[in-house]
């Protein structure tokens, strides 16, 4: 049996929804892109940053990508391993490592951005300039104010029926 919900929330869930499907689809065509250089979609944004930043600590790679530090780690391990990513010594700092492009790994992604950097331009093609517009500012501010906000104590109170 459904429970009733309020518009409100009946709206927010089906945007949820929405949005989730709407990410994966697009998630899954890059993926697919990415995959014919042997990378996963998080190993080529890796990849990506450092050739639009350069060489960067991996605190900074960890914060850029959005993954955990186990995670950054092992994924730098792999690039490393695919002799695309080396380690370099932060002169500052004894313990902290950078992560930068081999000759390998700038010559990779300086061939398969454009191809990427398409991909997406088509991907969003199907809005026009108008709605992309509107679509960042909206999803710029969903972001920004979900992060702020959290759910909050107002929005896990169940309401009781009154008696």
């Amino acid at each position: 049996m459904e429970e009733e919900r309020r518009p409100e929330q009946a709206r927010a869930l089906r945007l949820w929804v929405v949005l989730s499907r709407a990410h994966q689809a697009l998630t899954a065509r890059l993926q697919e892109e990415v995959a014919r250089h042997d990378l996963t979609l998080t190993e080529f944004g890796i990849l990506e940053v450092l050739y639009h930043k350069g060489p960067l600590l991996l605190g900074e790679v960890q914060r850029k990508i959005l993954v955990s530090s186990g995670g950054v780690t092992y994924l730098v391990d792999r690039l490393e391993g695919k002799g695309l990513v080396e380690r370099r010594a932060c002169e500052r700092d004894r313990r902290a490592r950078y992560a930068a492009l081999t000759r390998a790994g700038e010559e990779l992604i300086r061939n398969i951005f454009p191809a990427h950097a398409h991909c997406i331009e088509n991907l969003m093609g199907v809005l026009n300039r108008e709605e992309q517009a509107t679509a960042h500012d909206l999803l710029k501010r969903l972001g920004r104010e979900a992060s702020a906000r959290g759910c909050g104590e107002e929005s896990r109170r169940v309401e009781e029926p009154e008696s």
